[in-house]
């Protein structure tokens, strides 16, 4: 990954408003910062969170609270508990999309 453009910046997460995205079931609240090239999130997904579309977009996502399972085109699942991340690539190899029957709160970084 290559950031550019992107200032020195400290982010405050408790003073980023959250936005709200409804899944296919369940709904994620955003509090996102966007600068250059990268987009950085932190992410609650509450219990019953589906989501919506397959994903195609690279993430670094690290799981901070609770549970969440990465589901991928082809069948595979991971579940993934706190500390736990994934990392993939921007590319149609890597479809994915997310849910959690018990809420999860995450790191996101693409």
């Amino acid at each position: 990954m290559k950031i550019q453009d992107v200032p020195f910046i400290i982010t405050d997460w408790n003073k980023v408003e959250p936005l709200e995205y409804k899944g296919e079931t369940g709904t994620s609240f955003w509090k996102a910062f966007e600068a250059g090239n990268i987009r950085v999130r932190m992410v609650e997904y509450s219990p019953g969170f589906k989501s919506d579309h397959w994903c195609g977009r690279g993430h670094v996502l690290l799981v901070l609270e609770g549970e969440l399972v990465i589901e991928l085109k082809d069948g595979r699942e991971f579940i993934m508990a706190p500390g736990t991340s994934f990392q993939a690539g921007d590319d149609d190899a890597n479809p994915h999309l997310a849910y959690t029957e018990k809420g999860a709160k995450v790191f996101i970084v693409d």
